[in-house]
């Protein structure tokens, strides 16, 4: 599918996130089944999950799930009007590294859907620089009513 929204701006307005706290830099591609994201806030010294130590690799899943909820608002929004997710179960969640602030360039973040009903989705995602996955695994997401 054409990929509508590029910008960051463009992208807070369609999740729950925004200011710096909107991870993402820009769509690659999406499709009904799958979203292809980029960012490069991990590097940013003001990114809101950063720790005295640095952005843990943890903070992964924060990247993953909001690949999640642009998939969700741009599948919806196709179909209709978006509805409020929240992560309900993580699952096979796989982490290579500990950091993802000493990464330079940009993090690539895909997230697959699996299976989608009316009380959700279920999605696998990657986390990945340079080609090597950073952080990965599998989360239900379930939608509000």
């Amino acid at each position: 599918m054409a990929v509508p929204t590029t910008a960051r701006e463009e992208i807070a307005q369609l999740i729950p996130h925004s200011g710096a706290m909107c991870l993402l830099d820009r769509v690659a591609t999406w499709s009904d089944g799958e979203i292809t994201c980029r960012a490069v806030s991990h590097t940013a010294p003001d990114n809101p999950l950063r720790n005295t130590t640095g952005l843990p690799a943890s903070a992964g899943i924060e990247y993953a799930a909001q690949a999640m909820a642009l998939h969700g608002a741009l599948c919806a929004t196709a179909e209709g009007s978006p509805r409020v997710g929240y992560i309900a179960v993580l699952s096979r969640v796989r982490w290579h590294r500990a950091r993802l602030d000493d990464l330079p360039g940009e993090l690539q973040v895909i997230a697959t859907r699996l299976a989608v009903s009316d009380s959700g989705s279920s999605y696998a995602f990657d986390v990945s620089h340079d080609g090597e996955t950073v952080v990965a695994g599998q989360a239900l997401v379930a939608l509000q009513a």
